[in-house]
């Protein structure tokens, strides 16, 4: 029996906004701004995520905090670093701390420069903003952009990166064209990516247009059987439609698949309450 998709995939492209729709979809042009990219502009970046992080660590037990400072202790003399990290950035996750988490991660990239790293780092700054309040979204864009283009610095053939970096510019920056032609780009090289897709999917999704999510998902389906959550969505958009039985049929289709018996249960009390209707 399949098991669902890792939910961090899930989370990085589920929180795509409406804005992405309109350009992708419609003759929709949005003036650029520009902004000036400094030195200056830099150390407020790393200034603004150095106070979330001192915000984190004052809202800490006095155990906890103890605990952290502990283990920055050990990651300065610490021999081997690797480990010292994923120590400290495995205690700021069981702390709910992903910025936290993120920084980290991002640290651990400066020491072990490599595509692999920078592009970790890039995805938990993404997966971080979409879980913040609106005015810390546009710093944590910011730093995830900065480790995608590192990213691309080192392999500009990632084409996960240069997804992400897309999203991230729509979302989260004053140059969202810019991402729009990093999706396009994609699009053109590697239609068949699922990250792609899955973001198009979303895309359509957020805008109503249920047509094309539904051939949207069927797709991420064809190529990533395991998504089973894409099901979930076919059958929201199926429901939207009007179309009650292809939405059970959806359901049905997820419920056989996935393992966790008290989503199993939810599900066919849904699907009941569907046939009832």
């Amino acid at each position: 029996m399949k098991k669902p998709v890792n939910k961090t995939q899930l989370l990085v492209v589920a929180g795509s906004i409406v804005l992405i729709v309109l350009l992708l979809f419609a003759n929709t042009t949005i003036p650029k701004k520009e902004e000036a990219v400094s030195s200056e502009h830099a150390s407020s970046k790393e200034a603004g995520i150095m106070l979330m992080i001192e915000s984190a660590k004052s809202g800490l037990g006095a155990v906890q905090k103890k605990k952290v400072e502990d283990l920055d202790g050990a990651l300065k003399s610490a021999s081997d670093k690797k480990l010292a990290f994923e120590n400290i950035i495995n205690e700021w996750d069981s702390l709910k701390q992903p910025v936290v988490a993120a920084y980290y991660y991002e640290e651990a990239a400066k020491v072990a420069s490599n595509e692999k790293n920078w592009f970790i780092a890039g995805n938990r700054y993404l997966g971080a903003s979409r879980l913040m309040i609106d005015a810390d979204k546009p710093l944590v864009y910011g730093k995830a952009i900065e480790c995608f283009e590192k990213t691309l610095q080192i392999n500009p053939n990632n084409m996960d990166a240069k997804i992400n970096l897309g999203a991230c510019y729509v979302e989260g920056s004053s140059e969202p064209m810019k991402g729009i032609g990093l999706l396009r780009e994609a699009e053109k090289t590697d239609s068949n990516n699922v990250n792609l897709q899955l973001n198009f999917a979303f895309f359509s999704e957020k805008s109503g247009q249920w047509d094309r999510a539904i051939r949207r998902f069927e797709k991420v389906l064809v190529l990533q059987p395991d998504f089973i959550e894409a099901y979930l969505h076919l059958s929201d958009a199926y429901q939207q439609k009007g179309d009650k039985s292809k939405a059970i049929d959806c359901l049905e289709k997820y419920y056989s698949l996935v393992d966790d018996e008290a989503v199993k249960k939810d599900t066919r009390d849904f699907i009941n309450k569907l046939k009832k209707q």
